[in-house]
């Protein structure tokens, strides 16, 4: 029998976190819970989930920072993260999947709706194969690509990347000298359930070349990015 998934819900709202563990119990998952970002983080140390639901506005530490914070953890870099907001301006969205989300719900929580993002990030996640046919480490000279333990070094200096861009890093050097287009990159990386706009994959694509340098990724203007070795 496989274990169930492991779901971390975060809210500083108590009558929020009894309505979504009950739901998500109640569809087979196993649940734990936490009321601000720093007790959010200590959660995810302890429990290890495969997947995070937590709200953006919260005391002590918002959501988009304790995401942040948890990106930089070596065992739960590759741990799903689903915010909850009530704001639905486009910069709250842009902000919360820059800062390493993976998707987004608005409240008020419709159970199905939520439950049905939740399936469809899973099937993604585990559907998603950057490595495949390449072996765990790929090297192109100082530049180091292990898939897995999701860890990139330059001249052997370990590199901290958001979930999002190791993917898309991996995504692009699975195939060095082909011509990713902007929309298989979206779809592979971010799914076809959530709507990304240009702006931000060419965030992720600057904030990779800040870490490993400009020399890899090569811009096709209004087709894609390729990498290059």
């Amino acid at each position: 029998m496989s274990k169930p998934i492991r779901i971390l819900i975060v809210d500083d709202e108590e009558d929020i976190l009894e309505f979504l563990q009950y739901n998500l119990e109640k569809a087979g998952y196993e649940v734990s819970q936490a009321l601000d970002g720093n007790m959010a983080i200590e959660m995810a140390k302890k429990h290890q989930p495969h997947l995070i639901v937590m709200d953006v506005m919260m005391p002590n530490m918002d959501g988009i920072e304790a995401c942040e914070q948890i990106r930089k953890i070596p065992a739960l870099v590759n741990c799903l993260i689903c915010f909850l907001t009530a704001r639905n301006e486009s910069f709250t969205q842009i902000s919360a999947l820059d800062g390493g989300g993976d998707d987004f719900v608005s409240k008020p929580i419709k159970p199905n709706v939520l439950l049905s993002r939740i399936r469809a990030m899973l099937r993604r996640h585990k559907d998603l194969s950057l490595n495949e046919d390449n072996g765990n480490i790929q090297t192109f000279g100082t530049l180091s690509i292990n898939h897995e333990t999701f860890m990139v070094t330059v001249d052997g200096k370990e590199i901290s990347m958001a979930k999002k861009e190791f993917e898309l890093l991996a995504l692009l050097a699975t195939k060095p000298g082909k011509v990713f287009k902007r929309d298989e990159i979206m779809k592979k990386i971010w799914g076809d359930d959530i709507i990304v706009g240009d702006r931000t994959l060419d965030v992720h694509i600057r904030k990779i070349r800040e870490k490993i340098g400009d020399a890899y990724i090569s811009t096709l203007k209004g087709v894609g990015y390729k990498f290059e070795f």
